[in-house]
C-alpha cells in the first residue's frame, strides 16, 4: 500500500510573511527586537543559523519557558494562513494524505498553529529549556532549515521502499531546496501561486 505525505514549509508558504520577528516583538517589544537585529547585522548574511540563535539568546534567555509558551499560544491565534494554502491542506486531507509542517519557525507557537489547522505532525526549531525551566535562547537540535529540514523529514518518513511512498513538498525559499529535492511532487509557492519546482 502506497503512503502519500504532504510536507509544507510554513513562513512564506502557508503564511504570507515571516512569523518569528512578530512573535519575538509580542514578548519583548519591537524596540528590543530592532536593537538586537542591529547589534548583529554583520552576522546575518554570514551564517543565518548562528545569527538566529544569537538573536534568540539576546531576547529570550532567562525568560520562563511557561511564559514564552503562553505568549506562543496567544500569538498563534493572530497568524493568518493563505486561503489558497488552507485549501491545499484540505485537499490533501480529503485525499487521505499524511500532512506534516517542516519549518524553521519556533515550537513555542507553531504547535498551536498546527493544532488549529488540524495538522498532527510538526518538525520545527525547538527552544532549549534549562534545568531552571527558563529559556536559554539556544536551539535544541539546531535550526530546522535547509539540509536539516530534509534530515528531519527523512527520519519522520522512515524506511519506505521504492513505490511505498509518494511525497509532496511545498516551499518558497532556498531554505526549502533540499526538502523539495526529495519530493515526487515538489511545488514552489510564490505569492500564493503554486508551480512545479525545477529541483
Amino acid at each position: 500500500m502506497t503512503r502519500s505525505v504532504a510536507a509544507f514549509d510554513f513562513d512564506g508558504t502557508l503564511t504570507r510573511r515571516d512569523t518569528l520577528l512578530p512573535f519575538l516583538a509580542s514578548i519583548v517589544g519591537w524596540p528590543r527586537v530592532a536593537a538586537a537585529l542591529g547589534a548583529q547585522a554583520h552576522r546575518i548574511t554570514r551564517d543565518r543559523d548562528v545569527a538566529k540563535e544569537l538573536l534568540l539568546v539576546r531576547l529570550l534567555a532567562g525568560l520562563p519557558h511557561d511564559e514564552v509558551r503562553e505568549a506562543g499560544r496567544v500569538y498563534a491565534r493572530t497568524v493568518r494562513v493563505r486561503p489558497e494554502m488552507r485549501a491545499r491542506l484540505d485537499w490533501h486531507r480529503r485525499e487521505g494524505h499524511d500532512i506534516v509542517i517542516v519549518s524553521a519557525s519556533l515550537d513555542a507557537y507553531l504547535g498551536e498553529v498546527a493544532r488549529a489547522l488540524d495538522v498532527e505532525h510538526v518538525l520545527c526549531t525547538t527552544l532549549e529549556v534549562g534545568a531552571d525551566a527558563r529559556c536559554t535562547g539556544r536551539l535544541l537540535g539546531g535550526n530546522c532549515r535547509g539540509p536539516e529540514k530534509a534530515t528531519r523529514l527523512r527520519a519522520h518518513l522512515g524506511d519506505a521502499k521504492d513505490g511505498e511512498l509518494v511525497l509532496w513538498a511545498y516551499g518558497d525559499s532556498r531554505g526549502d531546496h533540499e526538502m523539495l529535492a526529495m519530493a515526487d511532487h515538489p511545488i514552489r509557492v510564490k505569492r500564493g501561486r503554486l508551480r512545479a519546482s525545477g529541483v
